[in-house]
């Protein structure tokens, strides 16, 4: 019985099962140092929460409702950011839709607020 064929056919699998291993291996070396990674930033957020938490403590205590802008346009402003369901830019804000006032829509049709002309 000829064994050579069994062990090249073993010798292409080892083979194999090592390139796995050496892969997985490498992955896992990435994998690690993307843990060191976050476990490091956790622990500056932590540190950053500790001192920001140090600091609110100094502060003078303000008001249940603190004053509100009186522009006109603030709480439309407030409604986009609170419909907001991810990051906004300023773009966002001031291209988002606003009701029209009657003199706004008045320059914007003006033929449309001029008396019809009798034949």
């Amino acid at each position: 019985m000829n064994i050579e064929p069994l062990l090249d056919a073993l010798d292409l699998q080892e083979d194999a099962a090592r390139a796995l291993a050496d892969e997985l291996r490498t992955q896992i070396d990435e994998l690690q140092d993307r843990l060191r990674e976050a476990e490091t930033h956790l622990e500056y957020l932590a540190i950053t929460r500790k001192t920001v938490t140090a600091l609110a403590d100094r502060l003078p205590v303000q008001s249940a409702s603190p004053d509100l802008p009186e522009h006109p346009d603030y709480p439309r402003i407030l409604t986009v950011f609170n419909e907001a369901t991810g990051p906004l830019r300023a773009r966002d804000v001031c291209t988002s839709p606003r009701p029209r006032t009657a003199a706004e829509e008045h320059r914007r049709h003006p033929r449309q607020a001029e008396t019809p002309r009798q034949a």
